[in-house]
């Protein structure tokens, strides 16, 4: 998007802050089953979604697009970056767990336990994605003037290159992070609801 601004127009744009970017997120969700931790595990393993950057199958996947907007001011013999927008388009797919009637109450408590941290987790990407699309906005605005729009576009697209490359890095440094943290994570997440409900902050199982 090209926008063409009088020169006027530019140190009152300069001034407005911008905006965080725009996030539209939804949930999907796909089923598993399974009466024991061990099927569950195995439904997860089999029904879980493809991450397509590692073609392997997840417990929960983020998908996302981004679509940046710049609005360029272009007066004689210069141009500037004064308006840029990152819209995020986010779907988050989640697992469902077809419970049986007869779950034990413990393994109700396990699957409440990591399903929510499974979806912490997700939304979490979802927070790193928004920090940099907000930095792209940031970075985009903060440039300088230019000869011409031409120049500006194609220094555009190198900032949007640096800033997402450095979001990479940021989600899969979460990655690695929280997968070396997932089993002493998952005990201390069960102990703290075990003791929620013991206090009486959250209700008991029927069953415990």
């Amino acid at each position: 998007m090209k926008l063409v601004l009088p020169a006027i127009l530019l140190t009152a744009l300069a001034c407005v802050p911008a905006k965080a970017a725009d996030v539209i997120k939804t949930y999907d969700y796909f089923t598993i089953r399974g009466s024991t931790y061990e099927q569950i595990q195995s439904q997860l393993d089999k029904h879980g979604p493809v991450l397509k950057s590692t073609g392997s199958r997840h417990p929960g996947v983020t998908r996302m697009t981004f679509k940046t907007y710049i609005g360029y001011a272009e007066s004689a013999g210069s141009c500037r970056i004064v308006t840029a927008k990152v819209v995020l388009r986010v779907t988050v797919i989640l697992p469902r767990w077809k419970r049986p009637r007869n779950a034990p109450a413990d393994l109700r408590l396990f699957w409440d336990t990591l399903s929510a941290d499974i979806k912490r987790h997700e939304d979490r990407h979802v927070e790193i994605a928004k920090n940099y699309a907000g930095k792209l906005e940031k970075a985009l605005t903060s440039t300088y003037g230019y000869d011409n729009c031409n120049e500006a576009g194609q220094d555009a697209k190198r900032i949007t290159a640096r800033v997402f490359a450095e979001r990479d890095r940021a989600q899969i440094e979460f990655d690695r992070v929280e997968l070396v943290n997932f089993e002493s994570r998952i005990v201390r997440l069960l102990r703290y609801r075990l003791k929620q409900m013991a206090d009486g902050r959250i209700p008991t199982y029927p069953d415990m």
